[in-house]
C-alpha cells in the first residue's frame, strides 16, 4: 500500500480557501455596493428577515451594532460575524481553530 503525505497540499489548500473568502466578501460588497454602515432596514433587507428576528440579532450581546449615533451595523464587522457564527464551517472545518505550530 501506498501512502502520501498531503500536509502541505491541507495548508495550501486553506490558504487559497481563505483567500477565496476574502475575495468574495469584497466582491459581494462591492457588486451589492453596500455602505459601510447598515440601517436596521438595509439589515432586514440584506438578511431578508422581519423585525422580530432583526430585533433578536441587535439585542445579541455578540452582534456587531454601533448605536453612538443611532442603530447601525459596521458592514466589515458583520462579514466576520458571519463568518465566526455559520456552524457548518465552525462544526466540518478546522478554519478558525488555531494551528499548534
Amino acid at each position: 500500500m501506498i501512502q502520501v503525505n498531503l500536509d502541505f497540499v491541507d495548508e495550501s489548500f486553506r490558504e487559497v480557501l481563505r483567500q477565496e473568502i476574502k475575495n468574495a466578501v469584497a466582491d459581494v460588497i462591492q457588486q451589492n455596493q453596500l455602505p459601510p454602515m447598515l440601517t436596521r432596514k438595509q439589515l432586514m433587507q440584506l438578511f431578508n428577515i422581519g423585525e422580530t428576528k432583526t430585533s433578536e440579532l441587535l439585542n445579541r450581546p455578540d452582534f456587531p451594532v454601533f448605536r453612538e449615533a443611532g442603530v447601525l451595523i459596521p458592514t466589515h464587522l458583520l462579514f466576520k460575524w458571519i463568518e465566526l457564527n455559520t456552524r457548518f464551517v465552525d462544526e466540518n472545518t478546522s478554519y478558525f481553530k488555531k494551528e499548534v505550530v
